[in-house]
């Protein structure tokens, strides 16, 4: 059902189930390795409403640290993650549904990737590990469209025509704007995604 691409190697598709919903593999000799790719194999789609979330875990200082990459899905089956930066031990763990798994121990040349089938409300509601993206250019500039977008169809619910001819939004709605987006991306940073 999933695989694992890395530079110069052969795919890896052997993930073994764990639970109903979890998936392993092991990755060896990752010390050198800057980006993964995990992609669905085209087996089977996930149930509707359903994606994968995908984790990180390598060997740190004697245990295991769990990393949230972020998600494949039915829309987007392959995700490629940089994880060059995630093998140091100054990265924030993630709580994963992977933690209490009694997995195999595995060396600091080695690393795991795990993926949790979980409904995609869950997953959005997950914020992925900064690093992890290979470029934050795309969301970055989806992130400023869908935010201008909002403003502007706010601020322009409330247009007041002025006796030039000119319209005009009182200062009080764009404050207003501002509390309740900093408010929902304070609650929720990835709102914006399903708007």
């Amino acid at each position: 059902m999933f695989g694992v691409l890395i530079s110069g190697r052969l795919p890896q598709n052997n993930f073994q189930r764990v639970s109903e919903t979890q998936f392993l593999i092991e990755v060896h000799d990752i010390e050198n390795v800057n980006h993964i790719v995990v992609y669905m194999t085209g087996e089977m789609p996930f149930p509707d409403g359903y994606a994968g979330a995908v984790y990180f875990c390598y060997q740190s200082g004697g245990e295991q640290r769990w990393i949230y990459l972020g998600k494949i899905c039915n829309q987007k089956p392959s995700t490629i993650f940089r994880i060059s930066n995630l093998k140091h031990d100054n990265n924030s763990l993630s709580v994963t549904p992977f933690g209490g798994i009694g997995g195999p121990t595995i060396s600091h040349l080695n690393a795991m990737i795990g993926i949790s089938v979980e409904p995609i409300s869950s997953i959005d509601a997950l914020t992925p590990a900064t690093e992890t993206q290979t470029s934050n250019v795309t969301s970055f500039t989806e992130f400023t469209q869908k935010m201008l977008e909002n403003f502007y169809n706010y601020a322009s619910s409330f247009a007041k025509d002025a006796p030039d001819g000119q319209s005009y939004v009182p200062f009080a709605t764009l404050q207003h704007w501002f509390e309740n987006f900093k408010r929902r991306l304070e609650i929720n940073p990835n709102f914006w995604k399903s708007s």
